[in-house]
């Protein structure tokens, strides 16, 4: 008989965050991944405290994957790289930032926040104060959850397939062109598909140059 490796916290870590995968975060319980680990219940609390313990954890795991952009790149170029990997991160494990946006996950490690603190970092080498790094930290996080939000119809659909996708044949279907004509031209526009990884970089951009004109206009000040 094959000798079963020693249980530690990475392995539950990554059994938790394949099991919220698959079954999302209603059939995450501890019985669930115990079985799924082969262990007693009761040996996982060796390894972490509770559910939020565990799903603190596995959204950290997420938060390391986001990628640090070179130090050396201008403060714009950085704030944009990690927007996009924290998109991409995100997108990969869409339970992660639903648990993140219902509180049911709160991580306040370093290493969850290390990314957070690179973007604040970038923000406050634009010359931005406080209430300003605040609001444009705000706009960031609001445009990586909210394209999530809308792309996966609530963090649990295929990020890579738009959410609003699978409905517009019902809503052209049933829209009256007369009465709406401006929503009925662009949903007939967009029928073919949209692509939701573009449309976010999309937006990114339009934020960036908002974010590079502000801080233009504080130097100058």
């Amino acid at each position: 008989m094959a000798r079963r490796e020693p249980l530690n916290r990475e392995k539950v870590l990554d059994a938790a965050l394949a099991l919220a995968g698959e079954e999302g975060l209603e059939g995450l319980s501890m019985r669930r991944l115990a079985k799924a680990l082969g262990v007693e219940a009761m040996s996982l609390y060796n390894h972490v405290s509770n559910k939020a313990d565990l799903l603190n954890g596995i959204a950290e795991r997420v938060f390391s994957e986001i990628e640090r952009p070179d130090p050396a790149l201008p403060w714009h170029e950085r704030v944009r790289e990690l927007a996009l990997s924290m998109y991409r991160a995100f997108s990969r494990h869409p339970v992660v930032p639903l648990a993140l946006v219902t509180d049911q996950s709160n991580p306040t490690s370093a290493r969850a926040l290390e990314p957070l603190d690179a973007l604040v970092g970038a923000l406050f080498e634009a010359g931005f104060d406080d209430v300003g790094t605040w609001r444009a930290l705000g706009a960031v996080n609001g445009l990586v959850f909210g394209t999530l939000l809308q792309s996966t119809g609530g963090f649990t659909g295929d990020p890579g397939v738009h959410a609003g996708g699978r409905q517009v044949g019902a809503y052209i279907r049933e829209m009256d062109p007369v009465a709406l004509p401006h929503f009925s031209r662009l949903l007939r526009g967009t029928r073919r598909g949209v692509d939701p990884a573009a449309d976010f970089e999309h937006a990114l951009d339009l934020l960036m140059r908002g974010l590079i004109a502000k801080a233009a206009g504080i130097r100058a000040g």
